[in-house]
């Protein structure tokens, strides 16, 4: 807390003095890096959803703050191999035929090693970081005191307590890397069939609480394809639609942590999926609404929308619900519009409305409706996605697509 607090204080005098800019968001990156944990997961967001930082500080700061999505700072090789042996019994050298001393990517949990398996496979062997599930845990106690002062700055019936604890529950669950492995094992079985998409497959005998390891895939990062033509960046957006969406839709889950750094794109057109820390469940009655609502999107029939809206959320009228509708609304703007060119101004204008229905709410302390269970996230899912999409900048028939998206589990 002291260290982002003095980081906070150089950042605003550095900007009132005039200090270079890109100076500035190296040293921010360098303190959000080594603190690991949530303050990453922070920097992670701040370098990549739209809107957050003022247009003035946005291209310096996301330059580097993109360096978070897979180049955190390291951990000692003794480290990990004690934490290896902690997990699976023995050291890496007897695990595996050969492995790789230094990583290849490093995050906030975790840090990836090349290793290869004695029946020649190659695979990728992620490592929690010694001490980082006591530093998440410190995080998630600092963050519960920031938290319960929040209280006061949010409308009345919001319950960021419960907001919180769900939130706080799945970065708990990033902590074990079996839980993952399910989630993994999940996706790869919910969208096998589709050959634009490859997800690693677990390997278990080599897996525990905090090592996974998996099938090695390779691929860039997103920064790498924005120059390639559009007719391939529309195909990459087109199967990012329909990784999260068929996600929602048909397997009732959306994995709600979607950095670019967790793609990578192959020059074939498909997309490598990594990462199933922070999966949210939808619950089956309010998967059954969101069905309905998106369908009617796609068919931009405006009253079913508006009436699942109000189901879907368990809205009960007044200014509460008239704002909700309108912000929501405008989010399914891409498949209402269809085909729809997704721009970076329509994802910093999306979120300019939540700010500015919350602000509206908590100057008039309007009531409002809790969130239901279940979709703490999907504004992180949402903001995190569109983002993305208006990197890749492409005009998409997203409405045909989720048509089809609906008759594969009708």
């Amino acid at each position: 807390m002291s260290r982002l607090a003095r980081l906070g204080v150089h950042t605003g005098l550095g900007i009132v003095k005039g200090s270079d800019l890109d100076d500035l968001a190296e040293q921010t990156t360098e303190v959000l890096g080594s603190l690991r944990g949530l303050a990453t997961k922070v920097g992670q967001m701040l370098g990549t959803v739209d809107g957050l930082l003022p247009d003035t500080l946005a291209p310096a700061y996301r330059r580097a703050l993109a360096k978070l999505q897979d180049s955190v700072t390291t951990s000692a090789f003794s480290d990990v191999s004690r934490v290896i042996e902690q997990e699976l019994g023995a050291s890496p050298d007897r695990l595996f035929s050969s492995f790789d001393p230094e990583p290849f990517a490093s995050a906030s949990i975790g840090q990836v090693h090349r290793a290869r398996l004695a029946d020649g496979r190659t695979v990728a062997v992620k490592v929690q970081h010694p001490g980082v599930q006591r530093a998440v845990m410190s995080d998630l106690a600092n963050a519960r005191l920031i938290e319960r002062f929040a209280e006061m700055l949010v409308p009345k019936g919001f319950d960021s307590r419960k907001v919180f604890d769900e939130i706080a529950q799945r970065f708990r669950e990033e902590l074990d890397y079996r839980i993952e492995a399910r989630h993994q094992r999940q996706f790869r079985e919910l969208h096998g069939a589709d050959p634009e998409m490859v997800i690693p497959d677990v390997i278990p005998e080599r897996s525990a609480r905090r090592v996974l390891t998996t099938e090695l895939v390779e691929g860039t990062n997103l920064a790498t394809v924005l120059g390639e033509p559009e007719a391939l960046r529309h195909r990459y957006a087109s199967t990012l639609w329909r990784f999260v969406y068929r996600s929602i839709l048909s397997g009732g889950v959306f994995n709600a942590d979607p950095h670019p750094g967790n793609f990578l794109f192959r020059p074939d057109g498909t997309i490598a999926f990594l990462d199933f820390g922070c999966v949210q469940a939808i619950p089956d009655s309010r998967r059954a609404i969101a069905r309905r609502a998106h369908a009617a999107a796609a068919s931009r029939d405006e009253r079913t929308f508006a009436e699942c809206v109000h189901a879907m959320l368990s809205l009960r009228g007044g200014s509460f619900e008239r704002l909700i509708q309108s912000y929501t609304r405008r989010a399914f703007e891409p498949l209402f519009a269809s085909p729809f060119r997704l721009t970076h101004r329509y994802v910093r204008e999306l979120l300019d409305e939540a700010r500015s229905a919350k602000g509206l709410l908590i100057r008039n302390r309007e009531p409002v409706v809790p969130l239901p269970p279940g979709l703490a996230l999907m504004n992180r899912l949402q903001f995190g996605f569109y983002s993305l999409l208006g990197q890749l900048d492409v005009s998409v028939d997203y409405a045909a697509l989720h048509r089809n998206l609906l008759a594969e589990s009708s």
